[in-house]
């Protein structure tokens, strides 16, 4: 009886496991296979590093939608590549995009990893939904809802991993191996599109690395 109990466990774990569908993206591909639409940026190879791409800086927000693939709701994991560059390193993914200005995001502020004011620490993680809702109107009519502080930051000048569980209803943030959630949201919207992309903000360059997608 104890033998069969734990075979039934082990099987409900092993459906569980592979109740997520896995797409490793290789955006080093998408990108010289002419898969990534820019908006506001160029994209190009990052040095030497065969997997890697790199968004440049301009003024307003940037966009690389990747185009041949579908994402809705699961877990999105990516690594990053800011740096410790205040007001100038802003880098994200951008997901349920309807066009290329109307679109939902989770972003971070590197330069604010290494900050000794608390107002600047709980600046470090940030859920958007453009145009409606940048991050200015959240700040001022939501005060601390949408933006977090990570109690165990990463160096802001190295790679860093994001995981990001978008479910219907809310959006949850982890970070590298941090075993609990950095930032919790409930989203700004119900309109859904199967569209995904990398992202960064104003004036901001960033790299990019190891996209997994699980449905």
């Amino acid at each position: 009886m104890k033998t069969q109990k734990i075979i039934t466990v082990i099987t409900i774990i092993l459906i569980s496991i592979n109740a997520f569908s896995q797409q490793e993206i290789s955006l080093s591909n998408k990108l010289q296979n002419k898969k990534i639409k820019v908006v506001n940026r160029s994209i190009s190879l990052f040095g030497d590093q065969l997997n890697a791409i790199e968004m440049d800086a301009k003024n307003g927000d940037g966009i690389g939608i990747i185009e041949d693939m579908e994402f809705e709701k699961g877990i999105i994991e990516i690594e990053f590549l800011g740096e410790n560059n205040p007001g100038k390193s802003f880098i994200g993914i951008a997901f349920n995009i309807q066009n290329d200005q109307t679109y939902e995001a989770i972003y971070f502020r590197p330069f604010n990893f290494v900050a000794k004011e608390q107002i600047r620490k709980e600046h470090m993680v940030q859920y958007i939904y453009h145009p409606e809702f940048t991050w200015r109107r959240l700040r001022e009519e939501k005060t601390g809802e949408f933006e977090n502080e990570i109690k165990m930051p990463p160096n802001p000048d190295d790679w860093f991993k994001a995981i990001i569980h978008i479910e219907e209803r809310t959006v949850k943030v982890y970070i590298d191996n941090v075993s609990e959630p950095i930032l919790i949201v409930d989203r700004l919207t119900s309109t859904l599109s199967k569209k995904i992309g990398i992202w960064t903000g104003f004036g901001s360059s960033g790299r990019f690395r190891n996209l997994i997608l699980k449905e």
